[in-house]
């Protein structure tokens, strides 16, 4: 397994499993509020966890009493380079440095699971719903905040996962009002998994894990690609075709023999990822 680098201090990192590992938005004193340096760091995070062929799962969760309480509206600064370029070439920079989080996020062949351990707002409830998997603890609020400062209440791909996740109608009052609901209600809403107490959620987040992890890893990476692409296909034909490649594929794997043969011989699978 690549070791992570020690040179970023916004997004620590930690392989707190073989396979596991733990990523930390690290400013407490701001609630983990995204500046540039935190947004750069996390796309430098996932990049390291894209090449790092031995991970299976990562948890990513935030330093202090707070998840990410989003954009930071007094540390933030515009993209380094864009300084000489007009206002708008210079927001629709930064916009964009922060936007593709999510599909970076989205691309990384292994789940994450964002340990929501409290406030997750604006940018940091896009995070969350970025995640493939979302536990909190009971002091986690959310909202979608962007409403709530004259600005449309769609951004960061919020607009567009969260109707999939909850359903249109409750997500539209989201967006629409900006209003803040915690841990009880997101059970409620089907949007996050478990709730547990605080200080508890990272572990409740490695029990996840721990589960993922007993599978084969391409099989996983698969799953992920499929259960999101789902989300887009148009018809129910086009899914099961997606799938019916998908499984044939997978078949074809040396860990799903092994798979098989564990199964059979009634031991635990020793998988290689090929």
């Amino acid at each position: 397994m690549a070791t992570p680098s020690a040179d970023l201090t916004t997004v620590l990192a930690e392989d707190i499993r073989p396979g596991v590992r733990l990523l930390t938005m690290n400013r407490p004193e701001r609630l983990n509020a995204m500046d540039h340096q935190l947004v750069s760091e996390l796309h430098d995070r996932f990049d390291e966890v894209a090449a790092d062929p031995d991970l299976r799962c990562v948890i990513l969760t935030g330093a202090g009493r707070g998840f990410c309480a989003g954009l930071d509206l007094k540390g933030s600064a515009a993209v380094p380079g864009t300084e000489e370029l007009g206002r708008p070439q210079r927001g629709l920079a930064t916009q964009q440095h922060i936007a593709t989080l999510i599909p970076h996020l989205r691309s990384l062949k292994v789940p994450v699971i964002a340990a929501v351990n409290g406030p997750a707002a604006g940018g940091g409830f896009a995070l969350a719903l970025g995640a493939d998997v979302r536990v909190c603890a009971t002091s986690a609020r959310f909202n979608v905040a962007f409403v709530r400062i004259g600005l449309s209440g769609c951004d960061i791909g919020v607009s567009w996962m969260l109707p999939r996740l909850i359903g249109a109608g409750r997500a539209f009052e989201l967006l629409l009002t900006g209003r803040i609901f915690d841990a009880q209600e997101a059970d409620d809403l089907g949007l996050v998994t478990k709730v547990v107490e605080d200080g508890a959620v990272v572990d409740a987040a490695l029990e996840i894990a721990d589960n993922v992890v007993a599978n084969s890893p391409f099989g996983v990476w698969m799953t992920k690609e499929v259960m999101w692409s789902q989300l887009e296909i148009p018809s129910l034909q086009a899914g099961i075709d997606l799938e019916n490649r998908t499984q044939i594929l997978s078949s074809f794997t040396e860990d799903s023999t092994e798979a098989i043969q564990a199964f059979l011989g009634k031991r635990p699978p020793e998988f290689q990822n090929r």
